[in-house]
């Protein structure tokens, strides 16, 4: 089977570039595939398909840019010319673009795709059903709140035309089921995107480091984060220091920078920026445990998964998909309400103060996170596109006996 794959890859700054990387990876190790075809958007960098080992041939096309108009025809004209035998999608809404019509123009090629009678998979990583648009820095105004849950609903019947949608959150399978009235809806999970050596759970010398990673700025905010380890400084002797990883969310530029202007007479304060890939390893081992600072969610989280993988204690707020996914799931952690200062503080002495408790909850991070590797997910993509090729009694090049 050639599987083309339309995604941000690295080293591209756009949302889920870094899922993407660790699906080639793991399809690559797949017999079953013939080729890889990466319909990517163009970075000045070359993308990153250095692996080792042997495996699938990946092929590159850059071919869409953030924010253009022209997506839909570019992407469709380079699926016409790579006559891929499917097509995966993993998407977002905001994938395309952060301007409201070349992300909606861009949502509406798995339809394409599907007049074509290409196989067709949508991952589809949050859903506008479960999104806070407050929050999420799409818009306070009532008015257009409908406006934008009408083109949402509008958007995801184009999306719910491809052969299958999967979604990481089982929640969302009932909901999509019961609004849209489909059967094409199907569970996949997350998946990890590693799994190194089990740690030794020790910490490493000097200050504790409380890390965060993400793109911030709408429905991720720090400041928390940093008042809640400014009260631990004046009640506690702890020695912290706190770690700001990842960027601005393209919602909100500058940010990030405004947040190190007001806070630059705060001590061990660190922002380090874009994380480029190889350096997320030593990031994670380094940290006593990872914070969520979240006022809402939107669907599962591969930041949870990453820090099971190195097994991290991880403090989250109390929140639906995240509480849910943990329970699912089996990872572990301390609770938080949002929005609460002296919550989060509490919850960073506990897993600080109490050793035996924070490796409880590393050893269960970490076993959670090696239930699901890449490569099984990856394995549950390939059984749905052969599933889709009998259903559609497709030829002998794409079902492999």
């Amino acid at each position: 089977m050639k599987l083309a794959i339309v995604t941000s890859y690295p080293p591209s700054k756009i949302t889920l570039n870094e899922y993407a990387y660790y699906l080639i990876k793991h399809f690559r190790t797949h017999q079953e595939l013939e080729e890889l075809i990466l319909l990517t958007d163009k970075t000045e960098g070359d993308k990153d398909i250095n692996f080792e080992g042997v495996g699938v041939r990946v092929t590159i096309k850059e071919c869409w840019r953030f924010n253009s108009y022209r997506n839909i025809i570019s992407v469709s004209k380079a699926i016409a010319q790579t006559q891929p035998d499917a097509v995966l999608f993993n998407f977002q809404f905001m994938k395309f673009g952060d301007k409201k019509l070349p992300a909606a123009l861009g949502l509406l090629l798995p339809y394409l795709c599907k007049l074509k009678s290409i196989p067709t998979i949508v991952l589809l990583h949050n859903i506008m059903e479960t999104v806070d648009l407050d929050s999420a820095g799409f818009t306070k105004n009532h008015m257009l709140k409908k406006i934008y849950e009408f083109v949402g609903t509008t958007l995801t019947r184009f999306i719910l035309q491809a052969d299958r949608v999967a979604v990481t959150m089982e929640r969302y399978v009932e909901l999509l089921e019961t609004k849209y009235k489909v059967n094409n809806i199907v569970h996949i999970p997350h998946g990890t995107f590693q799994i190194p050596e089990e740690p030794n759970y020790t910490l490493p010398k000097g200050p504790m480091k409380i890390m965060t990673f993400g793109k911030f700025g709408t429905y991720k905010k720090v400041e928390i984060l940093i008042e809640a380890v400014a009260l631990l400084r004046k009640t506690t002797h702890l020695d912290l220091e706190i770690v700001i990883a990842g960027t601005d969310n393209p919602n909100v530029p500058g940010y990030l920078k405004n947040v190190a202007e007001k806070y630059k007479f705060m001590p061990n304060l660190t922002f380090t920026g874009y994380v480029e890939e190889a350096a997320v390893p030593s990031l994670f081992y380094e940290s006593t445990m990872v914070v969520f600072p979240y006022t809402s969610t939107t669907g599962s989280s591969g930041v949870l998964h990453q820090a099971g993988s190195y097994g991290k204690a991880v403090i989250m707020p109390n929140l639906g998909d995240l509480a849910m996914l943990v329970v699912k799931e089996g990872y572990r952690g301390q609770f938080f309400e949002p929005d609460s200062v002296v919550g989060l503080a509490r919850a960073i002495e506990k897993i600080a103060m109490d050793t035996k408790y924070r490796n409880i909850l590393e050893r269960a991070n970490y076993k959670a996170a090696t239930s699901l590797p890449m490569s099984l997910i990856t394995k549950m993509y390939i059984e749905e596109f052969y599933k889709i090729g009998i259903e559609k009694n497709k030829s002998k090049h794409f079902i492999t006996q």
